[in-house]
């Protein structure tokens, strides 16, 4: 009796380890492929939970999105200059049967091998142009071509690239000293163009100033003599008609202006003819 009760414990135990090991579940984050024997028997499971025979085998891979981040990329451009960049790509698992059986469903193989295709294109595109032009390129150089090439792979293995960009783009030591050595140069060419403008204004400028005042000056003196004329004659007319209405006064008044200008500073000496007319008013005056 015992010995059945055994039998009976045995084969139950049996037959829930075998009811165990044929109940899988799948959850929202995975995709499950079930093989027999290393054959893909089923590979489209929803979430929840599901059955396989107990000799079957149940493989599992990642359904959400995988972010792989490559920094410090090492690049030349067409000019020799040294360029770190940090790349980042994005993708996800399409068809777990072909991931499975392309990479053995490691995920750092498959992303090793986008990162290399995507770097091998990158350098291609970058020594081609100048650094520059690489930091002006739509997508930082990641060309649609590019984009093609990497989607081809990934559909191989099962997979989608869902982004692939540069996310930084560094020059090393020695390409940003030469690009601040560049700038200074451009700079100084420049203030040194805009001096020699400004002098250039200024000179001009300082001759107009010049030639102005010369002209100005020149106006001026010409009016004042022509002025200085008119007056002279205009007191030379009233002079005449002065001394025509009283010639000895003229001459009186004449005389007088003779001496002012002879004996007007101190201590001249004038040596003279007593005898002369330039004395005779002065001789008159001492007899009177």
């Amino acid at each position: 009796m015992m010995h059945r009760s055994l039998i009976a414990t045995a084969m139950g135990t049996l037959l829930l380890v075998a009811l165990a090991s044929s109940v899988f579940t799948v959850s929202e984050t995975e995709l499950a492929v079930r093989t027999r024997f290393g054959q893909v028997t089923t590979a489209e499971y929803r979430p929840g939970l599901h059955w396989c025979w107990p000799f079957e085998r149940v493989a599992r891979v990642e359904r959400r999105i995988i972010t792989q981040e490559l920094l410090g990329e090492t690049f030349l451009s067409s000019e020799q200059q040294g360029l770190r960049i940090d790349l980042a790509l994005a993708w996800q698992v399409r068809d777990a049967a072909r991931f499975l059986s392309a990479s053995g469903g490691d995920e750092q193989a498959a992303g090793a091998r986008l990162a290399d295709l995507l770097r091998s294109d990158l350098k291609s595109a970058y020594a081609q142009l100048t650094l520059a032009q690489i930091i002006t390129a739509p997508d930082s150089g990641v060309s649609p071509a590019s984009l093609a090439r990497l989607q081809a792979l990934a559909q191989s293995l099962g997979i989608s690239v869902n982004d692939a960009r540069v996310q930084r783009i560094d020059t090393t030591e020695e390409v940003t000293n030469a690009v601040l050595k560049r700038m200074q140069a451009a700079f100084a060419a420049k203030s040194a163009q805009i001096r020699a403008e400004g002098a250039a204004d200024a000179g001009r400028m300082r001759a107009e100033a010049e030639r102005n005042r010369a002209e100005i000056l020149a106006s001026a003196n010409r009016d004042a003599q022509r002025l200085r004329g008119e007056g002279d004659g205009q007191a030379a007319m009233i002079y005449a008609r002065a001394y025509g209405r009283s010639p000895e006064f003229a001459t009186f008044y004449r005389s007088l202006q003779a001496y002012r200008s002879a004996l007007g500073l101190e201590g001249d000496i004038l040596v003279i003819e007593p005898e002369g007319d330039f004395y005779k008013y002065l001789r008159s005056a001492a007899r009177h």
